[in-house]
């Protein structure tokens, strides 16, 4: 897979990816990563120390789940919680761990092949990139006679994007129909008053890394718009 990352593949799809979610060495990287952000347990009250006792069993469960295609995200244990700086309280969902596991599996095959196409100037919820990078790029820019610090949020927009255009923008670079029907299935309930299947790390349940894979790899804007050279120059931290 590395080798086709770098050589391309033909027509620019890949049409099997799936195995490589499923594959035990992926999984067991997976749990690493979701053992280390740690977390809330989720309605399965099974906390990631309870799921760590059972590691093995847990692994190879998940694998013969994906590898078959009865694999099927439970519910989202919802609640809400203070949004700082404000009276309002926004929802987190908190996923089960099986389930956290799962999604950060399908980000480490995937997360490549879009990076690769995200903007240079773009720094939110990327691997090896953060605040701090584009506030180094911000400075850059003032010192070089940028004055202009635009800042915007969208209320709500995890919740209310649409999620048809993202799964098209999937199918545009992914043609396996398993590993698509998969993603769908975190998707889906993806609205207010429904359950949402994402990744959470004590945050916003549309903050963690399977976020950033598919909706914010694949919503991307092309960068700031173009300034009165026409050159389009900025740091755009989501």
């Amino acid at each position: 897979m590395l080798t086709a990352l770098e050589t391309g593949v033909k027509g620019d799809k890949w049409f099997r990816l799936i195995d490589k979610v499923y594959a035990e060495r992926n999984l067991w990287t997976a749990f690493q990563q979701v053992a280390k952000n740690d977390g809330a347990a989720g309605v399965d009250h099974v906390s990631v120390q309870e799921f760590e006792r059972r590691t093995p069993d847990n692994i190879w469960d998940l694998e013969d789940a994906l590898r078959a295609g009865t694999y099927r995200p439970q519910s989202v244990k919802r609640v809400q919680i203070p949004k700082p700086g404000t009276n309002e309280k926004r929802p987190l969902g908190i996923p089960t761990v099986r389930d956290r596991v799962v999604q950060a599996a399908i980000v480490n095959v995937i997360e490549p092949i879009f990076e690769r196409d995200f903007a240079e100037q773009s720094y939110g919820f990327r691997p090896g990139r953060g605040c701090k990078d584009a506030l180094r790029r911000v400075v850059q820019l003032i010192k070089s006679g940028h004055h202009y610090v635009v800042d915007a949020d969208l209320k709500s927009y995890f919740d209310t994007i649409p999620h048809n255009p993202l799964m098209e923008r999937l199918k545009t670079r992914i043609a396996d129909g398993p590993l698509l029907t998969l993603i769908e299935s975190f998707f889906e309930g993806q609205h207010p008053g429904r359950n949402v299947r994402m990744e959470s790390r004590g945050r916003s349940p549309a903050r963690g890394r399977a976020q950033s894979a598919a909706q914010q790899h694949l919503s991307r804007s092309d960068g700031p718009p173009a300034g009165p050279s026409g050159v389009r120059d900025g740091a755009l931290c989501r």
